[in-house]
């Protein structure tokens, strides 16, 4: 079986300490149960707790949780007869301890009781029991737009656009919260969350959305896939999203009640006005919700404000220090230049990454990148202009030198030894095609300040520019045979030579 993501294991071990159900989180991870107590177990026999396993990279973690060096060892016990325990515990007065008592007085070298109850768990999932939904207090909040729009006209041209409403309610007191937002893509959806959760002052521990896309991005009634978006503010949050089954409107039916409500009180009370901005009917809409809230429910006997702070209030967890800042994540690949490409814009990566799938979080200042849980690049943001990003300590040894050295850096370089040592690498870079072609021999002749000092490389430069010497081998001979030592007489001091095969002044008169 495939294993899930190790970042999902890191999730399930956060989860399991903050102490939600195994069903839960099975839920809201997209990770069978029977394989998320596995998860847990491996976690258990290898001491790991959390915050630890925050801490641990993908590789850590794996290698903590599934040693290689350890096999599975399945022994061979009888098996219970789980149809007759499942019907002898409707009995009153029967429990799983003494059903397992009497199982083992059968088969004495049978199951210990803990995997006996852990298999008989195993066993009941797969049936279908009839659930009737408990709402503790500060435990759910859900969440859902309302099918109904409401029109916004442009002051200029008069066009009208359509806002969505946004309904946040909580399970125990029923507590509800109403924006306008102009769309149900995940920017809004997100922004709607985080000043849902300013204005109850607090996080439930699970949210419950419907299966939009926005938030879930594989509507499946046995495993939905959550957007990483929303998964990552739910992380900021200290919360989790068990999203509700698709066509299965009963499992929110608190927010489907708080949507009706929220069309007769508010939408039906605002028909006939018209708005010019989401900040004016989001200004006309407050009021109304306050109204709401406060009204006195005539079955409970309490306003939704009441309840709210006897109920939900006391039991939220608090919110964190600084609000969620939103940020996209995107799957991509790095191409064979080892940037990926974000927004029409490409940003490196280690070069060591080719080809390799990574995420990439995106906030509106920031492109972050992460391979296997851990973040391998940073940069700014830039606009989409196809141009590059590039970190000189992600590029090859051969990429980075090419990259490092400018012709106006090398002048500078040589101006630190002399001025006839910028004039040398000055007229060795001209004289080629291509400053580049230069470079090398450039670089080489800085070196030799190393092994024959300042003076000696200005003196040999100064030598080679007069007798017209431009390679780093000629410089090198004059070094290495001392001739930027030696006095160098003019040709018209020196005595004349005679020889036969020279023919003299007198032949070209």
């Amino acid at each position: 079986m495939k294993r899930a993501p190790m970042r999902k294991i890191r999730e399930a071990l956060r989860l399991h300490a903050s102490g939600m159900s195994t069903r839960e989180m099975a839920s809201s991870l997209s990770v069978g149960r029977t394989t998320l107590r596995g998860y847990l177990h491996r976690a258990k026999i290898a001491g790991l707790t959390w915050p630890q396993a925050g801490e641990l990279s993908d590789n850590d973690l794996e290698r903590i949780l599934f040693p290689r060096t350890v096999g599975d060892v399945r022994g061979s016990y009888p098996q219970p007869d789980w149809a007759y325990i499942h019907s002898e515990l409707r009995r009153k007065g029967v429990t799983l301890c003494l059903l397992w008592e009497e199982y083992r007085s059968v088969h004495p070298d049978g199951y210990g009781y803990s995997r006996f109850c852990e298999l008989y768990t195993r066993w009941e999932g797969k049936l279908s029991p009839v659930m009737r939904q408990r709402h503790p207090a500060g435990e759910r909040l859900f969440v859902d737009y309302a099918g109904a729009t409401m029109d916004v006209a442009c002051p200029q041209t008069g066009e009208l656009r359509t806002a969505q409403l946004f309904v946040a309610t909580l399970g125990a007191s029923n507590y509800t919260y109403v924006e306008a937002s102009w769309t149900q893509t995940l920017p809004d959806w997100i922004s709607s969350h985080v000043r849902a959760f300013d204005f109850f002052g607090g996080v439930s521990a699970q949210v419950v959305p419907d299966n939009l896309k926005a938030g879930v991005t594989k509507a499946c009634f046995y495993d939905p896939a959550i957007n990483r978006t929303y998964a990552d503010m739910a992380r900021h949050y200290d919360t989790t999203i068990v999203p509700a089954r698709p066509k299965k409107p009963k499992d929110k039916a608190k927010v489907e009640g708080a949507v009706l409500l929220v069309e007769r009180w508010i939408m039906a009370r605002l028909r006939n006005r018209c708005f010019f901005s989401l900040d004016e009917l989001n200004a006309a809409i407050h009021p109304l919700l306050d109204q709401l809230n406060s009204k006195v429910t005539r079955h409970l006997g309490a306003s939704r404000r009441d309840l709210f702070e006897t109920l939900d209030k006391p039991a939220l967890k608090p919110l964190p220090v600084e609000p969620y800042a939103y940020a996209e994540w995107k799957q991509c690949r790095a191409g064979l230049d080892y940037h990926v490409d974000i927004g029409r814009h490409y940003y490196s990566v280690p070069h060591q990454l080719l080809k390799q799938k990574l995420w990439a979080r995106i906030t509106a200042r920031t492109v972050e990148v992460y391979f296997k849980g851990k973040r391998v690049a940073a940069h700014v943001r830039s606009s989409g202009n196809r141009q590059h990003s590039t970190h000189k300590d992600h590029m090859p040894a051969h990429h980075r030198f090419k990259a490092d050295w400018t012709p106006e850096r090398i002048r500078r370089q040589a101006a630190k030894i002399g001025t006839n040592t910028e004039i040398y690498v000055e007229v060795i870079m001209r004289e080629r095609r291509h400053p580049e072609q230069g470079y090398r021999s450039c670089l080489g002749i800085l070196r030799l300040a190393k092994t024959f000092g300042h003076e000696r490389l200005e003196a040999a430069c100064e030598r080679a520019l007069e007798i017209n010497a431009r390679s780093y081998t000629s410089l090198h001979s004059i070094l290495k045979n001392g001739l930027d030592r030696q006095s160098r007489t003019r040709a018209t001091d020196e005595p004349a030579i005679t020889h036969p095969n020279i023919r003299g002044a007198q032949y070209f008169h």
